[in-house]
Parts: C-alpha cells; sequence; structure tokens
C-alpha cells in the first residue's frame, strides 16, 4: 500500500521529504519549483544531495514519488511563443526531475483555446514527442482533464489515442485524476461503475501504463465539468466510490497521492489516515 499526498518544498526542496514522512506517507507528489511563475531557480547540489539522502532515509520508495508541471504552461496552444516556452519548461521539468531521482512527472495536456481539438492535439503530441526525447529514465504521465472548456483529454478514447502517438513509449504513461475523471462524465460512485471506468481505460490506455492515481472526491457531480477537489468521501464520489477506487489501485500496486483542500473540515493528515482506512 502506497498512499501519500502532494507536499510543499517550502524552505528547502528536502523539506518536502520531512512534510511526508510526518504526515504518514509511503507516496509523495511536489512542486520542484514555484508553480505559478515562469522562473526555477536551479537545484544546487546540495539540494540534490539532501532530497535524495532524506529520501533514503524515509524508505519511501522512489517509485511512490513524482513531480508535478507548474501552471503556466500549455502544451497544447496555438500561439507559437507560448508553446515554445510551455515545451522548455516541460524538458527542463524532466531534467529536474533526473536530477532529484525523481522517476514520473505529470503534466497537464493544456487549452487549444478554442482553435480546435485536432490542431491543439497536433501541438500536444509534438511538445511532448519533444521532451520525450531526453536521455534519462524520467517518464512524463498524461493527467486526464476534467474536461473544461477547449480542453483534451477527457476521455479515455482519445487520451489514448494520444498517448499512442508518442514515441518512444517507455518514456511516457499516465496519471489518472479521480475527481477529473468523475466530473468528466466518468460514475464513479459504486464498486460496479469503477470496475467499468477501469475496464474502459483499460481498453483504451492499458492499465499497465497507469503509473500514478491522485485520489481525489469531487466538489460537484458526475459529469458537471468542474474541477474542484474535496475531500475523500464527502464529495460527489462518497465513501463507496472511493474506497473501491483505493482498493482497485492498492491491488494494482499504483501508487496513490492526494490533491484534497485544506480547510476548518480536514487536512492533509486527516485525509492521507482516512484513505489507508480505506484499503
Amino acid at each position: 500500500m502506497q498512499i501519500g499526498c502532494h507536499v510543499s518544498i517550502s524552505g528547502s526542496i528536502d523539506k518536502a521529504v520531512d512534510n511526508a514522512v510526518e504526515r504518514k506517507c509511503s507516496a509523495f507528489q511536489i512542486f520542484t519549483r514555484n508553480p505559478r511563475g515562469w522562473h526555477a531557480k536551479e537545484l544546487t547540489k546540495e539540494d540534490i544531495t539532501n532530497f535524495k539522502s532524506k529520501l533514503k532515509e524515509s524508505k519511501i520508495d522512489r517509485f511512490a514519488t513524482c513531480a508535478h508541471m507548474p501552471y503556466l504552461p500549455n502544451l497544447a496552444s496555438p500561439k507559437d511563443d507560448g508553446f515554445e516556452k510551455s515545451v522548455k519548461t516541460l524538458i527542463n521539468e524532466v531534467e529536474r526531475c533526473a536530477q532529484l531521482g525523481i522517476p514520473y512527472l505529470v503534466t497537464h495536456l493544456g487549452s487549444h483555446l478554442g482553435t480546435g481539438e485536432e490542431g491543439g492535439i497536433k501541438r500536444l503530441v509534438k511538445g511532448l514527442t519533444k521532451a520525450g526525447q531526453a536521455k534519462n529514465d524520467v517518464m512524463i504521465l498524461l493527467e486526464n482533464t476534467a474536461g473544461q472548456k477547449n480542453s483534451v483529454g477527457s476521455n479515455f478514447k482519445q487520451l489514448g489515442e494520444i498517448f499512442n502517438q508518442l514515441k518512444p513509449a517507455k518514456k511516457f504513461g499516465v496519471c489518472l485524476d479521480s475527481c477529473h475523471a468523475f466530473v468528466a462524465g466518468y460514475d464513479l460512485k459504486t464498486e460496479k461503475k469503477v470496475k467499468e471506468t477501469f475496464d474502459e481505460f483499460d481498453k483504451y490506455i492499458g492499465i499497465k501504463n497507469l503509473k500514478i492515481l491522485h485520489l481525489n472526491d469531487a466538489k460537484g457531480d458526475v459529469g458537471c465539468n468542474l474541477d474542484r477537489h474535496y475531500h475523500l468521501g464527502l464529495g460527489g464520489i462518497g465513501e463507496k466510490g472511493i474506497a473501491s477506487i483505493v482498493k482497485f489501485a492498492t491491488k494494482q500496486k499504483i501508487p496513490i497521492i492526494l490533491e484534497t483542500p485544506i480547510d476548518d473540515d480536514r487536512d492533509d493528515f486527516e485525509n492521507v489516515r482516512i484513505a489507508k482506512g480505506f484499503a
């Protein structure tokens, strides 16, 4: 059972491991830099050494860790400058993951900004393929989207079509977000519906390509396209559905990472504890 959450790197990047241990995580996700800007401060030798040694001490499996792309890049952008900048950031993030020994980098698929899905997908595949040429063993994970306006990759058939165009195949995998899948129209409220959803994922993408599961309940209901994560069991998916997802991922040995809110109702400590209870 590998269950954890997204943790802060505030102070220094190795603090992420301390935060994960403190929350009793056996998996975790980080941003390698400030996610709200384009500029990334170079990782120092000290940053890298401290992160790696703390991770080793923590006994958290390296393959239960991932980094997430910052918010600004848009790999499906029709605008040349925005697209080039986004690809450059992706390549840089892959390199940063390699330096830290993090095997997976999760990326959103972007928005075609109203120019149409076909053009957006073409751009996306071009950008991902370029980043996939890196001579390291970091795998780029495509995250399914919530189906917001102008987005691509919210249904498994389309996500599979994008994924299957990427070469070399060994450089790419998928991260499934339960909230995104649910609000994009995949009912996850019962064990039966969860099984049907994963069967469809397997048909178009392949369960073997699912490397990380983002476990989030949803503020909205099925098919509403509202990308608002919520506390486990308290949202639209509910306890039965969340428990079934946890059991499935645990059985398949897929690391589970929470991106749930921190508020008066609950914090990460509590959500991680609850997720473990469902396993």
